[in-house]
């Protein structure tokens, strides 16, 4: 049976969908071919219509997971005054909702050190997109330079997903909220002192 490319073009995005939310739930290693399959409603024989590698679905899946991720910073963006945009995408990131999902959380902190040992192809993908997140972090850090703005993003960035891998390895008791609430307290402390010499020299 011939299906339309409309048809195969939704087929597609579906297992792209469903793999970036089990990578993230269970890591790049595990889950196989097979349950990604099975998971999208599909055979396993269906795989190679949609892609030439394993590592295709992978780069597709995670380069999915972060495009949303940027997605929603950007909608917080939109829906909020300028001076309040930074301190609300920290709030939603280091928050305990965050840390219970990571099937629809961002895919640094539930991937990375596996991708860090992927093949330099896969690498490559995934740093083009945090270098995108982290332009998107700089874009809401108002009053400095832009290169600035993106040493103290990147900073930023590095803090939360290292708090968020901290606070999932606590669990989700007290000592995981105590990471979550000091990872805020370091990333908003420093956005303030950033701030501050900007502010001061603007005046003189």
């Amino acid at each position: 049976m011939r299906y339309s490319k409309e048809h195969k073009q939704e087929t597609h995005a579906r297992i792209v969908k469903k793999a970036a939310t089990r990578l993230r739930e269970r890591g790049a290693h595990g889950i196989g071919v097979a349950d990604l399959m099975k998971d999208a409603g599909l055979t396993h024989g269906g795989f190679y219509a949609h892609f030439d590698s394993r590592e295709a679905l992978v780069i597709e899946a995670f380069s999915y997971a972060m495009d949303r991720a940027i997605e929603r910073w950007r909608k917080v963006a939109a829906d909020t005054p300028p001076e309040k945009r930074l301190s609300t995408i920290i709030d939603g990131y280091l928050s305990a909702v965050h840390r219970d999902d990571p099937g629809q959380g961002c895919a640094i902190p539930a991937l990375g050190a596996e991708i860090a040992r992927e093949s330099p192809k896969t690498r490559k993908a995934f740093a083009l997109k945090l270098d995108q997140m982290i332009d998107m972090m700089a874009d809401q850090i108002l009053d400095v330079p832009r290169k600035a703005a993106r040493k103290q993003a990147t900073a930023t960035l590095a803090t939360m997903m290292g708090t968020i891998v901290m606070s999932r390895i606590a669990g989700s008791g007290e000592m995981s909220d105590e990471i979550l609430s000091a990872g805020r307290e370091a990333v908003l402390g420093r956005a303030t002192a950033a701030k501050a010499p900007a502010k001061k020299a603007k005046v003189n």
